[in-house]
């Protein structure tokens, strides 16, 4: 999302039919390097322009935020949650930071003295003392800066360069090619005179936690249901795809478990479940109750 109310609507999506749902948001310095490219080189005129960079560097603090993501989501919505959440990434797993003055430093003074014209992946080789054929190509294996971040790996220098960006600290070159340019903001770091705390990098995980794993809604079913609920979610999917229309139109997941676990025999019977109104009835009502008993025939 290019801002912190398209995410809002994004992720409240999930929670139209009532059942428990996980949003996850991905980014990357160069998905913000790509929407800043973007903002600059767009046709609109400056006051626009300035709109939408408030607008991402909105949605880039709630992204790096280490307090209770929901807090920070109302709080942009001039609304306040009392307390923390209890339930977001940074309540289950507080976020841990630490003091990242010398690397932000290094990382702010490599943009200078490299000519503020080039990515973070280039200003991440030079760090880490990479002499790679482009170093070479110019001259950067030269610099005062190479090889001085050796102990940081490319994740967390990429993290560094992320979060200095997020902070105003650094900006795109404004010139479409997403080399990066110190701010004004910045000069107090190189001058030792403000310290900087970075969100730590986690470690990448390779499989999805034992909450998120149990959140599918046939998973709560029984071994006799649950085949139900899937041919009923088949047909539901199939009548979506004929009338061109989200599936959770036709009926949400938890009407359909109903129609599963009460096995309804007659549309008298239908009518009474949660979510079946005579409308939906009338529409649907005979194609489900055909399935339903192809499953008790099976």
């Amino acid at each position: 999302p290019k801002s912190l109310e398209g995410y809002y609507q994004e992720t409240g999506r999930a929670g139209r039919d009532g059942e428990p749902a996980e949003a996850w948001l991905a980014y990357g310095l160069g998905d913000l390097v790509m929407l800043q490219k973007m903002i600059e080189s767009s046709d609109a005129g400056e006051e626009r322009r300035w709109l939408e960079r408030r607008k991402l560097d909105t949605l880039l603090g709630y992204c790096e935020s280490t307090v209770c993501r929901r807090q920070v989501l109302l709080a942009n919505f001039n609304e306040i949650h009392p307390g923390a959440c209890g339930n977001c990434d940074n309540c289950l797993e507080p976020a841990q930071t630490w003091d990242a003055t010398i690397a932000a430093q290094k990382a702010l003074s490599c943009v200078f003295r490299s000519g503020q014209r080039f990515g973070a992946t280039h200003l991440i080789d030079i760090l880490r003392g990479n002499a790679n054929e482009r170093v070479e190509q110019f001259g950067h294996q030269a610099l005062s800066t190479f090889g001085v971040g050796s102990e940081l790996d490319a994740r967390q220098w990429k993290g560094v360069f992320r979060q200095l960006l997020a902070m105003g600290l650094l900006a795109t070159d404004g010139q479409g090619h997403g080399g990066l340019r110190l701010t004004e903001a910045s000069r107090p770091v190189l001058r030792g005179e403000q310290p900087i705390s970075l969100r730590r990098e986690t470690e990448r995980r390779r499989e999805r936690t034992a909450r998120g794993a149990t959140s599918s809604p046939a998973q709560a079913l029984s071994a006799s249901d649950a085949p139900v609920f899937e041919s009923l979610r088949a047909l539901r999917a199939s009548i979506a795809r004929e009338q061109n229309l989200p599936a959770y139109v036709i009926f949400h997941d938890a009407t359909l478990r109903a129609m599963a676990t009460q096995r309804p025999r007659s549309l008298n019977e239908l009518a009474l479940i949660n979510g079946v109104g005579l409308s939906k009835l009338e529409r649907y009502g005979q194609r489900m109750l055909a399935v339903l008993d192809e499953n008790r025939a099976a």
